[in-house]
């Protein structure tokens, strides 16, 4: 079998950002790295999962709705795939990204899609988790370009 893309990145020269993970057609996946890969933290299962309903609900209710393909947590718990059609721009993508923070940040009450009949896993979330890596992520992101969406050679 091949090596699927995602797997020929050099996760060891990785850093928290916000990358071109590849194009497909007329979809974009940006690889959202929120930690570095294998330095021993990761981020929590009910603070991703929080993470993960808030932002797919606020990117899905912005001007770009129609343009969202899909928001996941990476299964190595290091950041989120974030999927859109090649229309939205990688500078608005940042900025979506960035808004989503603040959004995140300023957040109170039920968590979108947390009742039982809307989650399969309802019982694990944390809203002050989600916050810790929104804060996170806005830091790293203050100042991001499509300039340093590449990844590191």
């Amino acid at each position: 079998m091949q090596t699927i893309q995602s797997f020929t990145v050099n996760h060891d020269k990785l850093t928290p950002g916000m990358y071109v993970s590849r194009i497909d057609g007329d979809c974009v996946t940006y690889d959202i790295r929120m930690v570095t890969p294998n330095a021993g933290t990761y981020l929590e299962n009910d603070g991703l999962h929080t993470f993960e309903h808030l932002f797919a609900t606020y990117v899905r209710n912005t001007p770009f709705s129609d343009r969202i393909i899909y928001v996941g947590p990476m299964g190595c718990r290091t950041g989120f795939y974030f999927i859109t059609r090649d229309s939205v721009s990688r500078a608005d993508a940042i900025r979506l990204v960035q808004e989503t923070c603040a959004f995140i940040l300023a957040f109170e009450g039920e968590i979108p899609g947390s009742r039982r009949r809307e989650c399969g896993n309802y019982l694990d979330h944390s809203l002050p988790k989600a916050k810790a890596y929104a804060e996170s992520l806005m830091r790293t992101l203050d100042g991001w370009s499509p300039e340093k969406m590449r990844y590191p050679e």
